[in-house]
C-alpha cells in the first residue's frame, strides 16, 4: 500500500516544484533504518532521501557511521543529536524502550546532549565520514536531553560540536 501512495505523492511534489523529500528514519515508522529508506527510494524515486538523526539509530542498536557509509548520496539533512545506552539497564531489558522519555532514570537509553552518549572521537569520525560521502549540507542541533536544563544542554552540545566539526 505504501509504494503506490508514495509514487503518487512524488508526482504531486514534482508538480509543485519539490526537488527532494528527506524522511527522518524513526523506530516503528515506514522508514526506520537505511534498508527501509533504500527500499522505498528504489521502488519509488531517487528524490526521496534521508534526514539522518544518529540518535535514532543508536537507540535501535545500529551504528550511524556505518549507516552514513551505506546511505551515501541519499543523505539530505543531518541532526546533531546523541543518545546514550544506559549500561546495566539495557543488559536486563534490551533496547525496545516503552517508557516515556521523561523516565530518564529507568529507561534503557536516553537522548543526551552531543558528546554525552558518543565520545568526541566518535563525533569527529561521524563528520569525517559524512564529508567522505559528499555530504556538505547543514546540520541542525536538537536538544532533547532531559537530564539537564535546555541552556546547559545547548551549551554542552555546541561546545562538543565546535570541537569536532572541521572548518
Amino acid at each position: 500500500m505504501a509504494i503506490p501512495w508514495w509514487k503518487k505523492f512524488v508526482l504531486h511534489a514534482r508538480e509543485h516544484g519539490v526537488e527532494q523529500i528527506a524522511l527522518e528514519a524513526f523506530p516503528s515508522q515506514l522508514v526506520y533504518n537505511p534498508a527501509t529508506l533504500l527500499r522505498l527510494r528504489n521502488a519509488v524515486d531517487d528524490m526521496i532521501g534521508i534526514n539522518l538523526d544518529p540518535s535514532h539509530l543508536i537507540a535501535m542498536g545500529a551504528e550511524p557511521i556505518a549507516a552514513v557509509r551505506k546511505l551515501g548520496n541519499t543523505l539530505l539533512h543531518v541532526h546533531g543529536k546523541d543518545a546514550r545506552i544506559e549500561r546495566g539497564l539495557v543488559d536486563i531489558d534490551g533496547l525496545m524502550e516503552y517508557q516515556p522519555v521523561t523516565h530518564t532514570n529507568t529507561r534503557t537509553w536516553n537522548y543526551v546532549a552531543v558528546g554525552c552518549g558518543q565520545d568526541l572521537r566518535w563525533w569527529k569520525e561521524f563528520f569525517s565520514v559524512l564529508r567522505m560521502t559528499g555530504f556538505d549540507g547543514d546540520m541542525s542541533l536538537e536538544m532533547e536531553d532531559l537530564t539537564m536544563s535546555v541552556e546547559a544542554g545547548l551549551r554542552t552540545s555546541i561546545d562538543a560540536l565546535n570541537m569536532t566539526l572541521s572548518r
